[in-house]
């Protein structure tokens, strides 16, 4: 299913306002800092958190607040994750309070998230004036999505959000998405900060099956650098306000509510893996003809997270040995002797590996399809149905100068 794509990002669905100011948690008063997204219901919601066990005290408390699985609010901070800091989870707290005041709902409806240095202590001096400040400028526009895009940000070179529309039981609903991330990316979910908003009427049970779904095949297949961050949070919230009936998990509109949530996904997957720190050029490797899912899945990350591979795609370098050297390490029962390696982008397409070994071909024709800013690696295992993709990006010089001084 393809679905049409609208503007508006998380302030496309009814009910759902947002936005993004600078409160003074980073130095730098030119880069907004503090977001709030708020639903004028309190909506079902799901979500999904890092696997690292090291993690952000805002997911402490996202946990606590989401256990009756409803939300009304998201606040979001960039320029300090609030992780291993003193005195974290109380603060993550106290902002959820100060954001219930300011909003008028519920302190245990507020969900927190934050993103930036790891180990920095916070104060409550920035969000005590902010809050406030930000809550009266929310909007229910495209700005105001976009002024919230723009204050989760780090080291993003662009804001990144997305909405699209579909149709459940004869109501027009509506899905829309921010995200940030851009290094310290390497999910096992999540692999950012990523807020979904929509207006489909779910019980947060489906709502969390839906979400559960999409993750693996998407967010858990970008790489970036191989660092699982601190605080990747995914959230979704769904207002109910298109006035469909509730989905059931086993009726056509959860399989239409589930293709439009992987579109969405798919969407911020390119925006996010192409945006890597230093990157120049977007990644994606289509893995075919594989035994099963997870061996798909598991070759598909294995390419665009290989070290040496992304070197090579930085420099133009068709070195189509790097490739089947990180198949071949890849975990899993599954023959390599019928792979076959294509390289794709606007500018053509070229066959440089067949049954596992060199087949020759242009190197001139070969760089001008690694000039473009999109590579596909097409993947052929030859030996079963399944199919997956993963994206990445190449590793260039800038990307160790970014993370060099990260914290300057």
């Amino acid at each position: 299913m393809n679905f049409t794509t609208i503007e508006g990002g998380i302030c496309a669905p009814q009910g759902f306002s947002a936005a993004g100011i600078h409160c003074g948690i980073r130095h730098n008063h030119a880069k907004p800092d503090l977001a709030l997204i708020k639903a004028d219901v309190r909506c079902a919601g799901a979500a999904c958190y890092t696997t690292n066990k090291v993690y952000g005290a805002p997911i402490t408390v996202d946990r606590e607040h989401l256990a009756d699985g409803y939300a009304q609010a998201i606040l979001v901070n960039s320029g300090n994750a609030n992780t291993c800091a003193p005195g974290g989870v109380e603060l993550a707290r106290e902002t959820c309070r100060l954001a219930a005041q300011a909003l008028g709902v519920g302190e245990a409806d507020v969900l927190p998230a934050s993103t930036g240095v790891i180990g920095q202590a916070m104060t409550i001096a920035p969000f005590a004036s902010g809050i406030p400040a930000c809550a009266a400028q929310l909007a229910h526009s495209p700005e105001g999505s976009l002024n919230a895009a723009f204050a989760i940000m780090t080291t993003d070179t662009h804001p990144k959000q997305v909405a699209v529309e579909f149709t459940l039981g004869g109501k027009t609903c509506r899905m829309g998405a921010i995200a940030k991330g851009s290094g310290m990316i390497h999910p096992n979910m999540a692999t950012m900060l990523l807020f979904i908003t929509t207006d489909a009427a779910m019980e947060p049970a489906v709502l969390q099956k839906a979400l559960s779904s999409v993750v693996p095949a998407t967010f858990n297949q970008i790489s970036v650098d191989g660092d699982t961050s601190t605080n990747d949070t995914v959230l979704l919230l769904a207002s109910g306000l298109a006035g469909n009936t509730p989905v059931a998990a086993d009726s056509e509109d959860y399989v239409t509510f589930v293709a439009a949530l992987t579109q969405v996904a798919e969407t911020l997957c390119r925006e996010l893996a192409g945006d890597g720190e230093g990157a120049t050029k977007l990644l994606e490797c289509i893995v075919t003809g594989a035994p099963t899912l997870q061996v798909a899945r598991d070759v598909s990350k294995s390419v665009i997270h290989s070290t040496l591979f992304k070197a090579a795609m930085f420099g133009e370098d068709a070195n189509w040995g790097r490739v089947l050297c990180a198949i071949g390490y890849t975990p899993g029962d599954f023959s390599i002797d019928k792979t076959s390696v294509r390289l794709k982008s606007a500018a053509g397409e070229v066959l440089v590996c067949e049954n596992a070994a060199h087949h020759i071909f242009s190197e001139e024709e070969a760089a001008k399809i690694l000039q473009e800013s999109e590579i596909q690696i097409l993947v052929d295992l030859g030996c079963g149905d399944a199919m997956a993709k993963a994206w990445g990006c190449d590793l260039t010089y800038d990307y160790v100068k970014i993370n060099g001084d990260y914290r300057t």
